[in-house]
């Protein structure tokens, strides 16, 4: 009865026009800045956002803070951070409601923390959450197709994240993305534009070498070593840079910092394993991070290996992107297994179809005994396992869609599910002989 009442409630909430719902939110973040006292202008706020990359910026960013030697606060997908004291993020939300937002500004004021990374999307722009926050700094990873279920359009999408530059005194800026300048409007206002390519950006990165254990690059002459590898994480090592360049802290010290990350959850995570595959765990969930990962590990496969890739959709979205994620995965991986996420309300079965228009099926001479290359395998774990059954020495394995999240929604419930746990289970299973082909 419970979840007939909450499915009735969710289907009647979806009736109320956003912009009403938007003077709801308006209202509750005016009360909110009231209650907790406008904390955020006690605060050097520096707000990112982005389709893709705002996790690992903002982790980026907070971590050359404390380098820096600053109190440091910071609110992202994955995690709650103030002061060194962090708790996982489990709301589901990029960025947190209105209420809870203030409340944890003023957390942080508290601390005696001096600055706040915060991760903002554009729901939250569009929704009024960060009503009240003054942002100093506002940073810009890229702009491309995603949450067209909400904003409708492009046009309103990218509206929606120019907000937060309207608002923000200074400005970081991809080069890379279509109409950077967008983002730009007021060219009194201080801005610095970083690039992978572009030699017009104040920051290029240059010498740029790529391997499975991390990546290097040059900017300016300082060499840089990440842990953590992807072409598009130097992007986004840059974006935090360019907030460095800004903040007047030295490179000496931004290096030191990014040097010092070793991984970010959930976030082009190598999971290590016996089978020798090349075992990655990433968040990726649109077209575009598609591109991004794919471009990323292509240069870096063995020839003679697979790629096989494990993702699906989540529910109640832009179902228009489904169909591309599948061509995109279809056209680059060897194996495909289209599976579950988070469906919340949405027939499961239904975004595996959507996903599935875009699908090229095609046959493939491995692996031995096996006489396709495409699988639907509604349960996660299955999946999971039939990927890492699959796979053989010098292999590699992607698993996109949930990220470090810890919990799948189906409907209204919120279901306990780590990856890499599932990742590292399945794999023991495998090696004490409890999984076959």
């Amino acid at each position: 009865m419970t979840q007939i009442f909450n499915a009735m409630f969710h289907s009647l909430k979806q009736l109320i026009p956003q912009a009403l719902k938007n003077v709801f939110h308006l209202g509750e973040a005016i009360l909110g800045n009231i209650i907790y006292g406008f904390p955020a202008k006690k605060l050097v706020v520096i707000g990112v956002t982005g389709t893709n990359g705002k996790t690992t910026t903002t982790q980026f960013i907070a971590r050359i803070l404390e380098q820096a030697g600053k109190k440091v606060a910071v609110a992202s997908t994955i995690n709650f951070k103030i002061a060194g004291e962090e708790i996982v993020n489990r709301s589901k939300l990029t960025t947190l409601s209105r209420l809870k937002l203030q409340k944890f500004l003023r957390e942080a004021v508290t601390a005696d923390c001096m600055h706040a990374v915060l991760e903002v999307s554009s729901h939250a722009l569009d929704q009024n959450r960060i009503w009240g926050i003054p942002c100093d700094i506002a940073v810009m990873t890229n702009v491309t197709r995603e949450h067209l279920d909400y904003h409708q359009t492009m046009e309103e999408y990218r509206r929606a994240k120019q907000r937060l530059f309207l608002l923000a005194k200074r400005a970081v800026i991809s080069l890379d993305m279509v109409e950077p300048e967008y983002f730009h409007p007021d060219a009194k206002k201080p801005a610095i534009f970083y690039s992978t390519k572009n030699p017009q950006a104040h920051l290029l990165a240059q010498s740029i070498g790529l391997d499975f254990k991390g990546t290097e690059f040059s900017v300016d002459g300082v060499r840089f070593r990440l842990q953590i590898p992807g072409l598009f994480n130097i992007e986004n090592a840059l974006a935090a840079l360019g907030v460095a360049q800004l903040l007047g802290i030295d490179f000496s010290v931004a290096r030191e910092a990014l040097e010092s990350v070793v991984s970010v959850p959930g976030r082009m995570e190598l999971v290590p394993n016996a089978i020798n595959a090349d075992i990655i765990i990433d968040y990726a969930v649109t077209p575009d991070a598609f591109e991004k990962l794919y471009a990323s590990i292509l240069p870096l496969k063995i020839p003679g290996t697979k790629i096989i890739h494990v993702f699906g959709a989540c529910g109640e979205r832009d179902r228009g992107k489904r169909p591309l994620m599948g061509e995109i995965a279809s056209g680059y991986a060897d194996v495909v297994i289209l599976t579950n996420e988070d469906p919340f309300y949405e027939n499961p079965e239904q975004i595996i179809d959507d996903i599935e228009k875009g699908v090229t099926k095609k046959k493939l001479a491995r692996p031995a005994g096996w006489d396709k290359d495409y699988f639907r395998i509604f349960d996660r774990r299955q999946a999971i396992r039939k990927a890492l059954m699959l796979a053989e020495i010098g292999d590699i394995v992607l698993i996109t869609g949930k990220g470090a999240e810890t919990s799948m929604a189906i409907g209204n419930q919120r279901l306990s599910w780590s990856e890499r746990a599932v990742v590292e289970e399945e794999l023991a299973k495998l090696a004490s002989g409890g999984a076959s082909h």
